[in-house]
């Protein structure tokens, strides 16, 4: 469910929403359930979720979904070990950076990533449940990467600049 419930959040952008889309990913799955053919329960659940947002995008007519609520990503990141207050706030903050970063990365790179880095599929399972050869999942994959690089790292693409 907690997996369901993050490709959701990032896929919507909008807490509420991804909420709406797992609930109806559960439903879609225990309806069909007599379908599944076996392989990963996590990409085929996952690859319901991913339907589900697709369906919901396509209810609001292709529209830009809402950003992030900020507050709630520092919720999300909360500090385990003792450490320093200032270590924690400079955790939640390198955090709430990067999920917005993320966030802010195109649709298809940013589904990869999530896929990829953040639920651990594989590259098989991700092209099965995104319906795109291997490769292009690399490709994305490599691209994303490339992407937050350059993000959260500008000054890491000037020194290429200056080496080439």
């Amino acid at each position: 469910m907690d997996a369901a419930y993050s490709l959701a959040r990032y896929l919507t952008r909008d807490p509420v929403a991804a909420e709406d889309v797992v609930q109806n990913a559960f439903l879609r799955a225990f309806c069909s359930f007599g379908g599944f053919r076996g392989g990963s329960p996590k990409a085929w659940l996952l690859a319901i979720v991913r339907n589900c947002f697709l369906d919901w995008v396509a209810a609001r007519g292709g529209q830009d979904h809402d950003p992030l609520d900020a507050e709630e990503g520092a919720a999300a990141t909360s500090a385990i070990d003792a450490d320093t207050p200032e270590a924690i706030v400079g955790r939640r903050r390198d955090a709430e950076m990067l999920r917005a970063t993320i966030e802010n990365l195109p649709e298809p790179f940013r589904e990869a990533l999530v896929l990829r880095e953040l639920e651990e599929l594989s590259y098989k399972e991700i092209a099965m449940m995104t319906q795109v050869p291997v490769g292009t999942v690399m490709s994305r994959l490599a691209r994303a990467r490339q992407m937050l690089c350059a993000l959260l790292l500008p000054e890491a693409g000037s020194d290429k600049a200056v080496r080439s």
